[in-house]
């Protein structure tokens, strides 16, 4: 039987986790992770991703008391690392919801070349995305980036410590828009900006075998020197996979520190959207459409701090107070945008909003108005899914925020869909693993294995009643973005101009 360590790196914390061949946990281990917040800069530091992915996967080796097959890596995507030749970062990561490049991505779009490759890629020219950042990079570091051997994301950075080799797969690759029916990175684009090729990693399939952890590594883990490594993708992927959705329109909502809402199909015909990514899955013949925002179990870790840092059981109270207020949160509406938001909106200068706040509102509706906004961005996701002629069934729901019953009962009223809770919300480690036995040949297909990994524990129905009033409450939240939209344009170039940047740390985003 084969056993998969999965090194599962999120925003907050790193984590190792072992799984034999049936599905079963045999061991896992963590450590947090620090953020830097400096006006827009979010950074993190690669050199604290290795120390720590060192001892946690140390510690799950001990634990599991077994050997390891396979190892693979599964972070967050979207995350700037540069390095040199000796493999040493030169700088700090620029994380995906860091915005410093948003003059670059104005840039981008701009480009001569940009328009051709947009219509390939379907992608636009976003400041998340990696060009933008590497294009910062190549203005505001030059020196850094003249000595730049390899940019990378996360999973690369680490794979390259396993290894001593570079790849990435395609889902991770297509953050430089590369292309994926063309098997190649945007090498005109690339070409008029300035940025090299042969900087980027090399592209492999998700699943596909690069060869065993270095030995002087594989001592230093405590792991045989014949453990392979295989890659598989960025852990919205890997969580959609891990939430074991098998036919046409089952949605996964992972709902970590952001939430990942994407939607399996087998149609060809899909409509381009700008709002969502269609991901096709090229060697497995299905399209994954949906995307991430910037925050999902995050607001209520913001909720936490704000208002319950005093509680011994947070999470609790929290729950209580959001039932003891009406429905609608008596009047009061919460944009959730406190890093701006990604998918669908794409807005960076968007920020959090309580609108309609009244004398009589407490803490109770305040909590109430968070946990709704929680629902409502998967109601603007689905709207903006169904556009490209996907048509959403049902929900899959993990993460931080399924263990709130509350928060799941919401969302199955607010978007009026079965939500199911899985029973394991361990769904991104689950999907490396998943996708780890497939890749080497262990299953013949992703359901198969996904038999074996995944079960629901329940499923809740929609209230129509409350759905039916949450549908006019939905409009008020739309139509409230809307209307402030230009003025957080305002309030950017006004915060700029008054405030100084200060550096924050964040142990939990």
């Amino acid at each position: 039987m084969s056993n998969v360590l999965v090194l599962n790196m999120g925003l907050k914390s790193v984590r190792s986790i072992i799984f034999d061949q049936e599905g079963n946990k045999l061991a896992s281990s963590s450590r947090p992770l620090e953020t830097a917040l400096t006006g827009d800069h979010v950074t993190q530091s690669p050199s604290e991703w290795w120390a720590k992915s060192v001892e946690v996967i140390r510690e799950s080796m001990h634990s599991a008391n077994c050997d390891i097959e396979y190892i693979t890596v599964t972070t967050s995507s979207a995350c700037l690392v540069y390095i040199d030749e000796n493999g040493k970062e030169l700088d700090k990561a620029i994380m995906v919801s860091d915005k410093r490049a948003i003059n670059e991505s104005i840039e981008l779009g701009k480009a001569s070349e940009f328009i051709k490759v947009q219509e390939m890629t379907g992608l636009g020219a976003d400041p998340y995305l990696m060009i933008p950042k590497i294009m910062w990079v190549k203005k505001n570091q030059p020196d850094l980036f003249n000595k730049t051997f390899k940019f990378l994301s996360p999973n690369d950075f680490l794979i390259g410590k396993l290894t001593g080799k570079y790849y990435t797969d395609y889902f991770n690759a297509q953050k430089y828009h590369y292309e994926c029916s063309q098997n190649s990175y945007p090498v005109d684009l690339l070409e008029e900006l300035g940025i090299k090729t042969s900087t980027l990693p090399e592209v492999v399939s998700p699943g596909a075998e690069i060869g065993s952890v270095d030995e002087k590594v594989a001592e230093l883990l405590n792991l045989n020197n014949d453990v392979k490594v295989v890659v598989t993708t960025y852990d919205a992927i890997c969580s959609f996979f891990g939430s074991g959705p098998s036919e046409e329109g089952d949605a996964t909502d992972v709902s970590g520190t952001v939430t990942t809402f994407r939607v399996l199909s087998h149609k060809n015909d899909l409509n381009t959207s700008l709002k969502v990514f269609n991901q096709p899955f090229y060697d497995w013949g299905i399209n994954i459409v949906g995307g991430s925002n910037n925050l999902g179990g995050g607001l209520i870790e913001w909720v936490k701090q704000c208002y319950y840092i005093n509680e011994d059981y947070p999470y609790e109270v929290m729950e209580k107070d959001a039932k003891e207020s009406e429905l609608g949160a008596n009047g009061l509406i919460f944009l959730p945008y406190l890093l701006g938001e990604r998918a669908p909106i794409w807005d960076n200068n968007a920020r959090g909003v309580f609108f309609g706040l009244e004398r009589t509102h407490t803490r109770k509706d305040m909590t109430k108005a968070v946990f709704e906004s929680a629902g409502f961005v998967i109601k603007d996701m689905i709207d903006s899914i169904e556009e490209t002629g996907v048509e959403v069934s049902s929900i899959r729901f993990s993460g931080g925020l399924a263990r709130i019953n509350l928060i799941s009962q919401l969302k199955a009223d607010i978007t009026g869909k079965d939500v199911l809770i899985l029973d394991d919300f361990e769904t991104t480690a689950i999907g490396a693993a998943i996708l780890t036995l497939v890749g080497v040949g262990k299953f013949d297909n992703v359901k198969d294995a996904a038999d074996k990994f995944v079960s629901v524990r329940m499923i809740i129905k929609p209230n129509k009643k409350n759905h039916d009033k949450y549908k006019q409450i939905h409009k008020l939240y739309k139509d409230t973005y809307l209307t402030l939209k230009d003025l957080f344009n305002d309030r950017k170039e006004l915060v700029d101009k008054i405030y100084r940047e200060k550096e924050s740390i964040i142990e939990n985003l």
